[in-house]
């Protein structure tokens, strides 16, 4: 990993078509502008993580969901 120091206003080059400008810096945290091709994603970890074990706990099977749904739908628990 590459640690960098930088002020507000001061630049990261990555590569030739990425640019990551500090615009702000306080206490609390720091502000980034990012200017990037459209093709590239840029998203927050934090985010990323959220969605994905949202995804994983949603897939995961409820074994009394099938029973829930026949008697909301009105039908027999045991598929007669």
């Amino acid at each position: 990993m590459l640690v960098l120091t930088r002020k507000p206003g001061e630049r990261i080059l990555i590569g030739e078509d990425i640019v990551i400008t500090v615009l702000d810096a306080r206490r609390d945290g720091v502000r980034l502008g990012i200017e990037a091709p459209k093709g590239v994603k840029i998203q927050r970890d934090e985010v990323v993580r959220a969605v994905t074990e949202a995804n994983v706990a949603a897939a995961e099977a409820d074994p009394d969901a099938e029973d829930r749904i026949k008697a909301l739908l009105g039908l027999k628990a045991d598929g007669a």
